[in-house]
């Protein structure tokens, strides 16, 4: 029996970055010898084990046959026979096909090591094209390392696209590597990788009908809807914000694709259409309901927020109850963030003022200041309290923005 340790811990060893998760490949053992030497079995697909002391996970070597489209449609063998050559053969990149042996040596039958070095994304073998998911794992390590992808594996992901494997993404996967997208230092290198290789179309179409789009040059100096979005995404990721942030950052401007040209450089109404699509991408891909509904009210409230100077005070209080800012403080907070995204994607508005952040908040916390249960204890009448506490309200906010205003 022979443990190697594989994959990105190998990867990000050989770049001087840290690792997070370290993973094995036993080669030369049965699942029984594992279980008599204390590793747990955890595999549901193939022979995972948990060591048992440092509860890392160490996988039997294993080859792969394609049974079926999609991401589950495989067949799984695993050997005592099978070589650690073999095991590395099944993995998507070169640069995730490394091992490294019990004395650090390491083993590299497919010149990972030289593809780190010219900072290149190439595919194993031609299986790649067997599983959808490497298309989106190619494209968020490009936004990882700033890598580019060989020509031959962009080839046969457009392969991919014009068969059909693509259209087999299960969604929670889908999701699950566009998220990690997102959280990357550059994600709007994601998308413009899936884009230059056709899969941008029709794993997120919403995203990719935005570029060619004309906006009113005198607000957008970029001009292109798309590159005014892969600008907002990219300026979520530099001020670290969450990924619900960053996900309606990415999101907020959906309805101008589907703007006619008729109509174009100008978007009138494009925020509904924009809740619209909003939610039906989240449908499709499954999106956890912190994401989709600070989307929602981003794609649909960021042009108020952009005018907060000019808006009165009873108009502001029925945003922050529209955005729920009673309940859900935390996140008006971060909806706030999200329209400061979008005014800051565009070339040159990066260091500009951005007043309505304060007045926003500012108001916000006039609102939230009243107090709600006092005001019924003195009122008494059910009847009479909703409007009572709506006076009190409109009364601090009205007052918190003329000083916000002033400053």
């Amino acid at each position: 029996m022979k443990i190697y340790a594989v994959g990105g811990a190998v990867r990000d060893r050989l770049l001087g970055r840290e690792v997070a998760d370290q993973d094995y490949v036993v080669v030369g053992a049965t699942p029984e010898q594992m279980e008599r030497l204390g590793y747990r079995p955890v595999g549901r697909d193939f022979p995972v084990f948990l060591h048992p002391q440092t509860h890392e996970e160490y996988a039997l070597a294993r080859t792969e046959r394609k049974t079926a489209r999609g991401y589950r449609g495989f067949e799984i063998y695993a050997a005592p026979e099978v070589t650690l050559e073999q095991d590395l053969a099944r993995r998507d990149l070169t640069v995730n096909a490394i091992a490294r042996d019990q004395q650090g040596n390491i083993i590299d039958p497919f010149h990972g090591v030289a593809d780190l070095k010219a900072g290149i994304l190439r595919h194993v073998s031609p299986a790649f094209v067997e599983d959808p998911v490497r298309v989106l794992r190619v494209a968020r390590f490009a936004a990882r390392f700033g890598f580019t992808v060989a020509p031959e594996t962009q080839e046969l992901i457009r392969e991919m696209v014009r068969n059909g494997e693509v259209d087999h993404l299960v969604a929670e996967r889908a999701w699950q590597e566009i998220s990690r997208g997102l959280m990357e230092a550059t994600p709007s290198r994601m998308f413009l990788t899936l884009r230059e290789c056709g899969a941008l179309a029709r794993v997120l179409p919403e995203i990719d009908a935005l570029f060619g789009v004309p906006q009113p040059p005198e607000h957008h100096p970029e001009v292109d809807t798309g590159a005014h979005i892969m600008l907002v995404a990219d300026y979520a990721a530099s001020r670290n914000f969450p990924l619900p942030v960053r996900f309606a950052a990415l999101t907020h401007d959906l309805g101008k694709g589907v703007t006619p040209k008729a109509l174009w450089p100008k978007h009138h109404g494009h925020e509904q259409k924009s809740v619209e699509l909003v939610g039906k991408l989240c449908q499709r891909l499954r999106a956890p309901n912190e994401c989709r509904d600070l989307a929602v009210q981003v794609a649909r409230y960021h042009g108020d927020v952009h005018r907060a100077e000019e808006l009165r005070p009873g108009t502001i209080l029925k945003l922050l109850a529209a955005t729920d800012v009673f309940r859900k403080p935390e996140r008006f907070g971060e909806f706030v963030d999200a329209c400061e995204c979008d005014f800051r994607g565009r070339p040159g508005y990066e260091q500009r003022p951005y007043p309505p952040k304060e007045i926003l908040r500012c108001a916000a916390a006039a609102a939230r200041a009243v107090d709600a249960g006092a005001i019924a204890l003195e009122i008494g009448d059910p009847g009479r309290i909703p409007a009572a506490i709506e006076a009190a309200r409109l009364k601090a906010v009205t007052e918190a923005l003329a000083g916000a205003r002033q400053r």
